[in-house]
């Protein structure tokens, strides 16, 4: 065995508890190198009484290491436990003193999971689990009332710039619940809804009021109320990273300079504040003069903020924020944040935005979730041809292998977002390919979000082109495309075993595009056919039982001696199922 591949530390992702009575091991060896994992469990005061091994499934496999996994359910909430690796000619043992040739006499130096406390345990919204997510930008989702238009609204539909408004608010949202509901979408995540002079409103003026320009505070309340009586949840963005040039504070700082009382309440490196060869002489979001950066170390900006998450979930009873620009802002200031909106609504939904590896924010003290877009530029990458089967397999399964299982359940999914082109876009403008990562989005672990607009075929290319108005004219709608959209959401909301089951691939091969994949668990077992080229493929797997049918037409499929071949169109898919009861 390569020793150097082993590894386990009694923290973290590789022993965490899942629950108030689960503890979860994960192990890591070298690819291929190990046959078996024994997890050697017991409670260290009772060990002869309580030991019981559990072989371990290899759970995910990437390119250079197999992941082993195990649930135990220890008798008094404590754990004490190693690892016994087999292969052909070979046992190595693993506990807290290091790797062994020799049988390591229990429980002495053995890994410690000392207590589950029930406190400490990472508990997510149980409601995101089941979540279909819908992103709105109020701005170009419809215009519903033009009383309140800007300045200089320009007719709808026209050509997204940086600076221009087309007078969409929340009154086109509320015209539009119906439809939502009809898609089977039950959650909406908002980007910023406060006062702002931009039309992406990601530089805010008053974070306790509702921009003018989409309407008030009370239509928004009535906007909430309205989708929590169609079952509908709500997500805002909280942009807390920074803010406008126009926030007054800031502005007392340009007037006022050092002898501001809020000069403390940014990261001010030279006064009087200015902009100098293009770079402000204080922090900025990028180097964006006109958004200032808080300094959230102060007792007062905490203070300021920590009211306004708490203000929206108390008194508008919205169910959760989406944190822009979540990693260039202290820990500290999140994990207060947490215990304010968890105090405010123990199932207030977090999602960080974070766009690389998460694992420090998602440990139980900060965020429940984050944007995954990883996931969307690996999904695109295969289904646009830059990476075969295994590859592809290798690269979820190392995201699979990121975060607690709890994380993975609620881990915010999308393929495209305001912040990229529009999914159409990016797969060749192609309805046939969009459909596979899309099929792929409803049927992994995690919770989907649609981008508006995607589900009609809205086009566009990088920002500002992929904030288009949403398309009305049904002439000009892809409905072909919409009913696609709305049988995927229905499967998924259906079938528990599409958001909580286990995820495998059962073909993922080197040199080939095509997979097959499962989901599965004590009900459904779902199998995911797909054929990622553009000539038709015949796939073939082994399946005993021959009691399977298509999830989305009913009609039977049988299998041929014990071999299940399913014929497929150029960028075609199938998804088959079976009732395990």
């Amino acid at each position: 065995m390569l020793l150097e591949a082993i590894y386990h530390v009694p923290r973290d992702k590789w022993a965490y508890a899942y629950d108030t009575s689960t503890i979860h091991l994960r192990v890591r060896t070298q690819k291929n190198n190990v046959e078996c994992v024994v997890a050697m469990t017991g409670d260290k005061y009772d060990w002869e009484r309580t030991y019981y091994e559990i072989t371990m499934e290899k759970a995910a496999s990437d390119g250079m290491f197999d992941y082993w996994e195990c649930a135990v359910s220890p008798q008094y909430k404590r754990l004490s436990y190693g690892f016994r690796f087999h292969n052909d000619n070979e046992t190595i043992y693993l506990t807290d003193t290091g790797l062994s040739h020799d049988y390591p006499y229990p429980p002495g130096g053995y890994f410690e999971f000392p207590y589950i406390h029930e406190v400490d345990v990472f508990k997510v919204p149980d409601w995101a689990k089941e979540a279909v997510f819908y992103q709105i930008m109020p701005e170009r989702y419809c215009n519903g009332d033009t009383s309140n238009d800007p300045e200089g609204t320009e007719p709808w539909g026209g050509q997204p710039k940086y600076d221009n408004f087309f007078g969409g608010d929340l009154q086109g949202v509320m015209n539009h619940l119906d439809d939502l509901t009809e898609l089977g979408i039950n959650a909406i995540y908002f980007t910023p809804l406060f006062l702002s002079p931009s039309n992406h409103k990601y530089d805010i003026v008053d974070y306790k009021q509702v921009d003018p320009h989409f309407g008030t505070n009370e239509l928004f309340k009535q906007l909430v109320d309205q989708c929590h009586e169609r079952g509908i949840r709500v997500m805002l963005d909280a942009v807390f990273n920074h803010c406008s040039d126009q926030f007054p504070p800031f502005q007392d700082v340009v007037k006022h300079g050092a002898d501001s009382k809020y000069k403390d309440w940014f990261h001010v490196n030279e006064f009087p504040v200015a902009v100098n060869d293009g770079i402000p002489t204080y922090d900025t979001f990028g180097f964006f003069a006109n958004m200032p950066k808080f300094n959230t170390a102060n007792p007062e900006v905490k203070k300021y903020l920590l009211e306004v998450a708490e203000y929206w979930i108390k008194e508008i009873h919205v169910d959760g924020w989406r944190l822009d620009v979540a990693n260039e802002i202290d820990h500290d200031f999140w994990r207060d944040f947490r215990k304010v909106v968890k105090g405010a609504n123990p199932e207030a939904y977090i999602v960080g935005e974070v766009w690389s590896d998460s694992l420090i924010w998602l440990m139980g003290d900060e965020f429940d979730s984050v944007m995954n877009y990883p996931f969307a530029d690996k999904v695109l990458a295969f289904f646009n041809g830059a990476m075969d089967g295994r590859t592809f397999a290798d690269n979820m399964a190392s995201l699979i292998m990121r975060y607690p299982q709890q994380t993975n359940e609620v881990v915010f999914n999308m393929l495209c977002s305001h912040d990229t082109q529009r999914l159409l876009n990016r797969v060749g403008n192609d309805i046939r390919r969009m459909k596979l990562p899309v099929v792929f989005l409803f049927t992994y672990i995690g919770t989907p979000c649609i981008f508006y607009g995607d589900e009609i075929g809205l086009t566009g290319g990088d920002d500002p082109d992929c904030r288009k108005c949403m398309e009305w004219d049904p002439d000009k709608q892809q409905t072909e495309l919409y009913d696609f959209y709305k049988l995927m959401i229905q499967l998924r909301r259906k079938h528990k075993a599409l958001r909580e089951g286990r995820f495998r691939f059962l073909k993922a091969d080197p040199n080939d595009p095509c997979i097959i994949y499962e989901r599965v668990d004590d009900k459904v077992h779902f199998i995911i056919w797909m054929n990622n080229t553009d000539q038709p493929r015949t796939l073939t797997h082994p399946l005993v039982k021959n009691d399977w049918y298509d999830a989305l037409s009913q009609e039977k499929v049988d299998t041929e001696d014990g071999i299940m071949n399913i014929n497929l169109d150029a960028y075609g898919y199938r998804i088959l199922c079976r009732s395990l009861q």
